[in-house]
């Protein structure tokens, strides 16, 4: 068992209806670590995050709490009394809030004096202590989330899972609790493992990635490997990795390569032998956009391009360019009203080859 993990599972096979909506050989949750559990609809997020919190049994396979087996009703509830579990739902009683924070530490036959010093502290940390003698039923969907997280946070777990903590909330709401919830979890050191589908979220708060497709893990990983690093064509597409370019490899020397793409080269960073196909992934971040070449430029890698198309996001630009291949960048409002861009335009691209990320095909 690994020293460091608080949780392990191994071998888990969960099936429905004859169906198997979870096929994972191995899982580690490392202490103190915040682990965003991604992927698309349908890929069994919360039906994990349910099974290791010890909600649905699976067919095969064992969970390690501690480096100790649950696989008894009593292992079972010893691990729970040590996990807080928040669902989609916020799923408040119709109470007062006070109520609602204090249920799970009453079911714990706490006194009434440990009981008071542990909701006060969680509403605190919340920020909903003024919420206290509300009745659940008249509060905001974020004000919900918030008594929901705090009854939770009032256990003292040593590990919190949380499923789509952030869903069905306006973006001036989602923003705060977002904040709120990482400072509450780099203050407190809790372990969490959250299901997640949102890019940002990810980014803001995980840091450790698992990313999930059809029941299965396909990568894991800290949150700069799942992004930066991606495995495969799938993850790459799933973290945002807006241009994957088909390759070949045409040379190879010194941990340094030659990328044959569409007719034009790309110079990248790694080791590949001479004609493997491969997938050059960047990130649209790391690509520059200019008026004209720059001699001082670091980039390995300059195009000329034509912009296809602009679509505008928040505050910058989503600029799709045609390079003699696809590429997508982003670029800041006052650096596109600079050069004057619109549909049709010519700019520089350029990205360094440690921004190409390869990525090995089948042949």
């Amino acid at each position: 068992m690994n020293s460091e993990a608080i949780m392990k599972i191994e071998n888990i096979i969960l099936r429905r209806g004859g169906v198997t909506v979870l096929d994972i050989p191995e899982l580690h949750v490392k202490q103190g670590r915040i682990i965003a559990i991604i992927g698309p609809n349908g890929a069994g997020k919360s039906t994990l995050l349910l099974t290791m919190a010890g909600l649905l049994k699976p067919n095969y396979g064992k969970i390690y709490y501690r480096g100790n087996p649950v696989d008894s009703r009593a292992s079972r509830s010893e691990m729970r009394r040590s996990i807080s579990v928040v669902f989609q739902e916020p799923l408040l009683l119709n109470t007062s809030v006070y109520k609602n924070v204090a249920l799970g530490l009453k079911f714990r036959h706490l006194t009434g004096s440990e009981i008071e010093k542990s909701v006060d502290e969680s509403l605190e940390y919340f920020g909903i202590s003024s919420l206290t003698k509300r009745s659940a039923k008249t509060l905001s969907g974020g004000e919900a989330k918030r008594v929901s997280l705090a009854r939770a946070f009032a256990l003292k777990p040593e590990l919190i899972m949380m499923d789509e903590a952030f869903s069905s909330l306006d973006p001036p709401t989602r923003e705060s609790l977002m904040e709120d919830l990482r400072h509450i979890l780099e203050e407190t050191k809790i372990t969490a493992v959250m299901a997640l589908h949102d890019r940002e979220e990810t980014l803001r708060l995980a840091q450790d990635v698992t990313v999930m497709a059809a029941g299965k893990i396909i990568q894991s990983g800290t949150t700069s490997q799942i992004f930066n690093q991606p495995d495969s064509e799938f993850v790459a597409n799933f973290v945002g990795t807006e241009s994957i370019l088909e390759g070949t490899v045409s040379s190879c020397a010194e941990g340094h390569m030659v990328i044959s793409v569409n007719g034009k080269v790309i110079e990248a960073v790694g080791d590949c032998s001479i004609g493997q196909k491969v997938y050059c992934c960047l990130r649209p971040e790391n690509v520059t956009i200019s008026g004209q070449a720059q001699g001082n430029t670091s980039a390995r890698n300059v195009f000329e391009a034509k912009v296809s198309r602009v679509i505008r996001q928040g505050f910058f630009y989503k600029l799709t360019l045609d390079c003699g291949f696809p590429l997508v960048a982003y670029i800041t409002m006052p650096s596109y009203d600079d050069l004057e861009i619109t549909p049709g335009a010519t700019v520089i691209a350029s990205f360094k080859a440690t921004a190409v990320h390869v990525i090995r095909r089948e042949r």
